[in-house]
């Protein structure tokens, strides 16, 4: 049974707030913990661990005396480290000062440059680490698709199905499967003729037989967008499309095309789901996609991603597989931020791509509500983002304060007392400006 997708919704707001502050909690924890660990482990004592702020609700001291502590208000966290003023760890200079040397050296200012340069940096690495584990552990347990292509488990379809769990692919009307299907799968895929039944030849028991079946590319939903136009009209995963105004469908590539051309328009669907017929009317939304080869491309979209009307056997990949494939998604989330926030400021993709904290927790309860694993996946991402976000070399975030230890190691000398208020305070204002302008996306855009 999926825990996360079977908490009632309590029309939605429980499990969206709910939802938000757990993912949002175990992402500070970890970005915290890298700074609490590394600070540690470079001789940096820390008073303090918090997950929260505001007034304390359980709290202790462990035997290194550092007091770790749950506050009411799950929106962040802090390290205090010894000599830290406050839980911006800025430094207290006068206190600091009157330690003896020997404590000094276990402070964040009177540490050497390595340690707090490493401390700092620890923070943003363990969000990437903890969406590197979480791809890895996606892929271990879902396993690639086998080759060659067999069948799994067979989904709900209004039509008739021939085919069994276990089947071997090895034609689809008359024309044979790559062996690989990494690439041609997509061309091969695409030459089937859009009829409603075909016939497979499937390697069943040790021999070839004929069966019959609907197109591979049935219209079916297998993921659905939170903040899409089909989710917000309450669209299912499963749920299969019938006709498009009244013209029927028989494989996703033709709901698609129909989608393009309606432009924006409204659109009446008919689809199905458990046996019924419902129908719904879609209007199309403007989308920037980010490309293969760089940049975005604005298009028509619903929020759906298709399918096939069945799931495909999937075998273990292999740790080293898995775990270089979880590197490789992590790399894709920062480069596709990166490039996100670079065609907003220049004006080539809307600004209202960028969300704030009600969009997010809307994404988070959307996310839960279709199972735990895309709950999961969702935090990976939202842990590289935060990771990512957090080394942008603005001051109050970890990136500003290690842009200052590089002028430290460069200049021998950190930067003054009355240059870092004036950089932290710019700093700090451009933070909020940013939040604000976000959560102005969040209640105005479309």
């Amino acid at each position: 049974m999926d825990i996360i997708g079977a908490i009632p919704a309590f029309g939605g707001f429980l499990t969206t707030a709910l939802a938000f502050v757990i993912a949002l909690s175990v992402i500070v924890a970890i970005h915290e913990y890298g700074h609490y660990i590394v600070g540690r482990w470079s001789g940096i004592h820390a008073e303090v661990f918090s997950l929260g702020f505001g007034p304390v609700l359980f709290s202790r001291v462990d035997k290194r005396g550092t007091r770790w502590q749950l506050a009411a208000l799950p929106f962040g966290g802090y390290v205090k480290f010894l000599g830290d003023a406050n839980a911006a760890s800025g430094p207290d200079e006068e206190k600091v000062h009157a330690m003896p040397a020997e404590m000094q050296r276990h402070t964040m200012l009177g540490a050497p440059l390595w340690a707090r340069a490493a401390t700092v940096a620890a923070g943003p690495v363990f969000n990437f680490v903890l969406s590197i584990l979480i791809f890895t552990g996606i892929g271990l347990t879902t396993g690639v698709i086998k080759d060659p292509l067999t069948v799994g488990k067979i989904l709900p379809v209004p039509y008739e199905v021939s085919l069994q769990s276990g089947d071997e692919l090895v034609a689809i009307d008359g024309r044979r499967l790559p062996s690989s299907f990494n690439g041609p799968y997509d061309t091969f895929m695409d030459s089937l003729p859009p009829h409603q039944t075909l016939t497979y030849t499937v390697l069943r028991d040790g021999r070839e037989i004929d069966v019959t079946g609907p197109h591979p590319m049935t219209p079916v939903i297998s993921q659905l967008a939170p903040q899409s136009a089909a989710y917000d009209i309450d669209m299912k995963v499963g749920d299969v499309f019938l006709a498009v105004d009244g013209e029927p469908i028989q494989i996703f590539e033709q709901l698609k095309d129909k989608v393009l051309a309606a432009e924006g328009k409204p659109l009446v669907v008919d689809v199905w789901r458990d046996g019924e017929t419902l129908q719904f009317t879609l209007a199309p939304r403007r989308v920037d996609e980010p490309q293969p080869e760089g940049g975005f491309k604005t298009q028509w979209r619903i929020g759906i991603v298709g399918g096939m009307f069945f799931e495909p056997a999937t075998e273990w990949p292999g740790l080293g597989t898995a775990f270089l494939n979880g590197i490789l998604i992590t790399w894709e989330i920062m480069q596709g931020s990166v490039s996100g926030l670079y065609h907003m400021i220049t004006g080539a993709i809307s600004s209202c791509n960028m969300s704030g904290p009600l969009g997010i927790a809307e994404v988070s309860g959307a996310m839960a509500s279709q199972g735990t694993q895309s709950y999961i996946y969702f935090i990976g991402v939202l842990s590289a983002a935060v990771g990512l976000l957090n080394l942008f070399p603005i001051p109050v975030l970890d990136g500003g304060h290690l842009v200052f230890y590089a002028y430290e190691a460069v200049a021998k000398r950190a930067p003054s007392e009355r240059a870092l208020r004036i950089l932290m305070g710019l700093g700090l204002a451009l933070i909020l400006t940013t939040m604000l302008f976000a959560l102005s996306n969040d209640l105005f855009c479309p």
